[in-house]
Parts: structure tokens; C-alpha cells; sequence
């Protein structure tokens, strides 16, 4: 009787690599070999915007007097994406640019330290904060069953898109695995699962509202209640989609216009127009 061949040990270095497969896929991320194990796939928006690019936006990003400083890292925010793949790999070379452009200046206005006359102007000062300062409630909705809020948390303003609400923090944890009704602090204190908040607010239709992404890449497509409403594709629809009930159908406000600053001059940089119906002045909110 042949003496049975032992099997194969298991090497540090081949439990690395199985392990590193479990992880990526668990992430929902494409896995590549890279020479010394798997890695998830580098996002598109690597091609679009390089990390030298990515410094040379957030000028003031880690400067001493920004809360933030440190923690939106260009990889953080590279490693976020790839978990949608989708995002800035829509349409043809200008949608994308422009989704790119259309997502950091969102992000930007909502999280600037920037003023009119700051150096290098207000348009060089987003990712300078990462949570609310000072927030009037703790955002909970309590008629919502469905997330109800914890006892002693707070659902106020974190991490690039300032996501708020139990509402929103319930099934954005959902979708990216991690408790946002127990832990919303979390999103203030993971730098990638902060970007990931963003891109989930970004990606994803909520009720009646479409999704940012669906808006910026030619997706959307009104219902009646929109074309009532004069709720037309552009970057004023994605305003009105972010923050719509404190901002739109009233003349000149200034933080339409801020958003409209930091579109503007990323869409410059990026080598792209910047579309047609830049503010939400005329549109009703969702």
C-alpha cells in the first residue's frame, strides 16, 4: 500500500494571502495579486485624481488650526471609493470628471475652515472639520421606528458629507458594517469608514430622492412631482438632494453659492465644464 503523500503545510506567508482574500472579499472589493499578497482594487478615481492632485485641492486640509488634520488621508479616501465601483466609472471621461468635481466640492462646503479672505482663498480650506461643532439637538427622529436612536447618542453632523440623523446613520452601519445607532462616533474617528459614509450618502436613492451619483452621471430620470417641483439634473439638484430643505427655493443663499465655488474651481482643475443648472434657487426641496 503507497504511503500517502502528507498534504501541503500551512506557511505563514500562504495563511497571510487566504486571509487577505477573506478580508477583501468581506469588503465586497475586487481582489489582484500584487507581488506580496491580494489587494482590493484601486478605485477609479486614482486615475482621475492623483494624491499629488488630492493635496494641492486641500491646501489646509492638516493645517494646525483645522480640527480634522490628519485624517482625511488621500488613501483613506482611495480605499473608501473602491468599495463603489461605480463612482467616478460612469458615463464617458467628462461624467466622471465631473462627478469627481461635483462629490469633493460638496464634501468641501461642509466641512470648510475656509472664509472670503483666508489664504489662498475660501476655495483651498475644505476637509478642515470632520464632526458638527456645537450642535443644536442630537438629531434623533424619534417617530422613526424602523433606526430608532440609542439612548445618549447623538446622530449630529460627522465625517466628509456630514451625515446626520438616525435615519441616515442606521442603515448607512447597515450597509458598511458597523452599528451607526450604537457607534455613530465612529465616523469621526475612522477616517475610512468616514469616507465611506460620504460615498454611501453619494451612491445610494433614499425614498423619493435619487442618488447624487444618478443625478451627476445623466441617470436621473424626473417623475411628475419633479418636473412640478423644477427639480432639473445638475449640481443644484445634488445641493438639493444634500441639504435641499435648508437651502433651495430661496434667492441667493450663500451657501449655495459656497458649493458652487468649490464645484466650479474643481471642475477648472479637472479640465471640465460644469453642466447646466448650477444652483437650486427655482426648485422646490424634496
Amino acid at each position: 500500500m503507497a504511503k500517502p503523500t502528507p498534504a501541503p503545510r500551512a506557511t505563514p506567508f500562504l495563511l497571510a494571502a487566504v486571509l487577505s482574500i477573506v478580508v477583501v472579499a468581506a469588503s465586497g472589493a475586487e481582489a489582484r495579486w500584487y507581488g506580496g499578497g491580494y489587494s482590493p482594487s484601486p478605485s477609479p478615481v486614482s486615475s482621475i485624481v492623483s494624491e499629488q492632485l488630492y493635496a494641492s485641492l486641500f491646501l489646509h486640509k492638516d493645517d494646525a488650526a483645522c480640527p480634522a488634520r490628519g485624517f482625511y488621508t488621500y488613501a483613506s479616501f482611495v480605499r473608501a471609493a473602491a468599495r463603489f465601483p461605480r463612482f467616478a466609472a460612469t458615463g464617458c471621461a467628462d461624467a466622471r470628471k465631473r462627478e469627481v468635481a461635483a462629490f469633493l466640492a460638496q464634501i468641501s462646503h461642509e466641512t470648510t475652515g475656509g472664509w472670503a479672505t483666508a489664504p489662498d482663498g475660501p476655495y483651498a480650506w475644505g476637509l478642515c472639520y470632520k464632526e458638527e461643532i456645537n450642535p443644536q439637538s442630537s438629531y434623533c427622529d424619534a417617530t422613526d421606528k424602523q433606526w430608532p436612536c440609542y439612548p445618549g447618542k447623538s446622530y449630529h453632523g460627522r465625517g466628509p458629507i456630514q451625515i446626520s440623523w438616525n435615519f441616515n446613520y442606521g442603515p448607512a452601519g447597515q450597509a458598511l458594517g458597523f452599528d451607526g445607532l450604537r457607534n455613530p462616533e465612529i465616523v469621526a474617528n475612522c477616517s475610512d469608514i468616514a469616507f465611506q459614509t460620504a460615498l454611501w450618502f453619494w451612491m445610494t436613492p433614499r425614498d423619493t430622492k435619487p442618488s447624487c451619483h444618478q443625478v451627476m452621471v445623466g441617470e436621473y430620470r424626473p417623475g411628475p412631482a419633479d418636473v412640478a417641483a423644477n427639480r432639473t439634473a445638475g449640481f443644484g439638484l445634488v445641493t438639493n438632494i444634500v441639504n435641499g430643505g435648508l437651502e433651495c427655493n430661496r434667492a441667493g443663499d450663500a451657501r449655495v453659492n459656497n458649493r458652487i465655488g468649490f464645484y466650479r474651481r474643481y471642475c477648472q482643475v479637472l479640465g471640465v465644464d460644469v453642466g447646466p443648472n448650477l444652483d437650486c434657487e427655482h426648485q422646490q426641496p424634496f
